[in-house]
């Protein structure tokens, strides 16, 4: 079978190979059988091989779902009657934390910060000084909007320091920069197939305390399907998922994670690096200015200032990137408008390199001058 192979520079679903693509083909089965049990079994335990996870403290629950299903049962499964959760929001996705929040009603604060800007500890300590009754921090590892790393293994340390839970949407990060649950003090992260593990969308999992989750058990019970416990409580009875799964989907996630150790979490972590850096001198090259200086990105995500010429329009340089087999994104950060261009999926320096000569040449062809200006 021959499949067209398309570059995927936004931020997920990542490109995939061949191989992962093929391994939805499978023969129809009914997923209550033990052959499947057995396939999600070895699932969760390789996923939680990725961030290093104690399978005697941690646990890997899987959920059939985007991204932000994890974030809504994180946030409304773990909170106890009489705390507060803490969002450190510095973008687009710790914002939508916030929202979640709000439509669940649950007592929270918002430590808002700007985009471009890490938390300052001093502020953090004190916040949790003065609100003893937050219990649960939340932050984003990596906002894809901007490319921002959060510092989480400093924010979960001193979140420990006053007996809280650190939760973290690793969603951009899981298996693309190297984790270890217990080290970087995270009690929770969380992430979906479509993006670090290069396979399809539409299965989601949360890794985390396993000691966590059963206290959780009493907590008030603010959904049905969107509750760790009793979803964690179902596999650790039957060794299925609650309600039906996404079947051809974990085949495929089977294939990409596979494919993920064979390649070794170092040598894809920078096979991913050198792909941003690639994009980096590129841009550089052609006179691009990116929202975030290096050292605030987490390389992984490179977001571009739009340039200021008549000339330019996101949509036709887009589409004609797209006729040619290559994806970029548009975003907006505060008040500029920017496109982003992600090392994420199964590419390497030499798509790179390809893109930016179709990219270039769009450039040209609609007559924006380069190198690119800006006022």
């Amino acid at each position: 079978m021959k499949i067209q192979r398309n570059i995927l520079l936004n931020p997920g679903p990542a490109t995939t190979t061949d191989t992962v693509k093929l391994a939805q083909l499978v023969p129809d089965i009914c997923p209550r059988e033990k052959e499947f049990a057995e396939l999600l079994s070895a699932l969760r335990q390789d996923l939680l091989k990725i961030v290093h996870g104690d399978p005697e403290k941690y646990t890997c629950v899987l959920f059939c779902g985007s991204g932000t299903l994890n974030m809504d049962v994180c946030l409304n499964s773990l909170l106890p009657a009489d705390k507060k959760i803490l969002i450190i929001n510095n973008g687009t996705y710790s914002s939508r934390g916030v929202e979640i929040c709000q439509y669940y009603n649950l007592p929270f604060i918002e430590m808002r910060l700007p985009f471009d800007e890490i938390v300052d500890f001093a502020e953090l300590e004190k916040l949790l000084q003065e609100n003893p009754d937050i219990y649960l921090v939340y932050t984003t590892h990596q906002e894809t909007v901007s490319g921002l790393l959060n510092p989480i293994r400093e924010i979960g340390a001193l979140v420990h320091k006053y007996q809280g839970i650190l939760v973290v949407d690793t969603t951009s990060t899981y298996a693309l920069l190297p984790l270890d649950i217990e080290q970087d003090n995270i009690d929770f992260c969380m992430a979906s197939a479509q993006k670090g593990i290069q396979a399809m969308t539409g299965l989601s999992y949360i890794i985390g305390s396993i000691a966590e989750i059963e206290a959780s058990r009493h907590y008030p019970k603010r959904s049905y399907y969107c509750n760790l416990y009793l979803q964690y409580d179902f596999f650790k009875k039957n060794g299925e998922m609650h309600f039906t799964p996404p079947v051809q989907t974990i085949y495929a996630a089977k294939q990409a994670l596979q494919e993920y150790f064979a390649e070794g979490e170092t040598a894809k972590y920078h096979r991913h690096l050198r792909v941003h850096e690639t994009i980096l001198a590129n841009l550089a090259r052609l006179g691009f200015k990116t929202i975030l200086p290096k050292e605030k990105q987490a390389g992984l995500v490179a977001a571009v200032k739009y340039p200021d010429d008549e000339n330019w329009d996101f949509f036709k340089i887009h589409d004609y990137c797209y006729q040619r087999g290559f994806t970029i994104y548009p975003g907006r950060i505060a008040a500029t408008n920017s496109f982003r261009l992600c090392s994420l999926g199964a590419i390497d320096v030499i798509d790179i390199e390809n893109f930016f000569v179709v990219f270039e040449a769009a450039l040209r062809y609609y007559q924006v001058s380069l190198p690119i200006r800006y006022n």
